[in-house]
């Protein structure tokens, strides 16, 4: 009986212990910031070894870094990223996206963190010698669609009826249009332009020698979050004071 007791108040301390240790303080779990991007945008944005890396993933880091949150990347096709961001999915967009008054229209943007240059892809030999003679031969423009290239293209076709725009979910899908000649020129990013005509060393390809559009890219947030807004903002201001941004755009851009 005596043995029988000893047992029962031994499971009773046993019990009352893992009661104290269940409740006790819960670890706090790092918050998480969901950047919203497409990774098919060297070098901004774009796999390697499985994961994504890249100007866009390297600041975000370091921003998510001086918030003590964690960063999660969701890749999507492109006009899914102010979707997403829009309706809180992800916390920002972060895809060299380009401030434009429609875009303006669904999220907040914020300060730039850097300067792009929209230029022209053609084969060698090719008739398209300049941005004049873009829409005056019936050529088909290939862009990455909802980018700025698709944008741009789309707006100044207005003005013209002799070219047509084939777009494409990925930029890299419009250059190999290019190479076999479904399209005759794409419109994109100058520095996404130069690591395509890099992997496609043998397609006979080039970049003219001419600016089609100079933008500034930035983060989109959600309209109204200003908690969010004014954490990266602050954040991506001191990045930039700091060097650690030019550090980064200079580590993938070295010409």
């Amino acid at each position: 009986m005596k043995l029988k007791k000893l047992l029962v108040s031994a499971l009773i301390i046993c019990l009352a212990f893992c009661l104290v240790a269940c409740g006790g303080e819960k670890e706090e779990e790092t918050p998480v910031l969901i950047m919203a991007t497409n990774a098919e945008f060297p070098p901004y944005e774009y796999y390697e070894n499985g994961a994504i890396v890249g100007i866009d993933a390297e600041i975000a880091a370091a921003i998510a870094e001086k918030l003590g949150m964690e960063l999660q990347i969701e890749d999507m096709l492109f006009d899914s990223i102010i979707p997403a961001v829009q309706t809180g999915k992800a916390d920002v967009g972060f895809a060299g996206l380009t401030i434009t008054p429609e875009r303006a229209e669904f999220v907040d943007f914020s300060q730039p963190y850097t300067t792009a240059v929209q230029v022209i892809i053609v084969k060698e030999g090719s008739p398209i010698v300049s941005c004049d003679t873009l829409f005056e031969g019936g050529y088909t423009i290939g862009v990455q669609q909802a980018t700025t290239g698709d944008l741009y293209t789309t707006w100044d076709l207005e003005d013209y009826d002799l070219a047509t725009i084939d777009r494409y979910n990925k930029g890299a899908d419009a250059v190999q249009a290019l190479i076999t000649g479904k399209v005759d020129c794409v419109v994109i990013d100058n520095e996404v332009a130069k690591a395509f005509v890099a992997a496609n060393a043998d397609a006979g390809l080039t970049i003219l020698d001419t600016e089609y559009a100079t933008e500034e890219y930035a983060i989109a947030m959600q309209k109204g979050d200003t908690e969010l807004q004014a954490a990266v903002t602050k954040a991506l201001g001191e990045l930039i004071a700091d060097g650690t941004v030019q550090g980064i755009i200079d580590k993938y851009i070295t010409d």
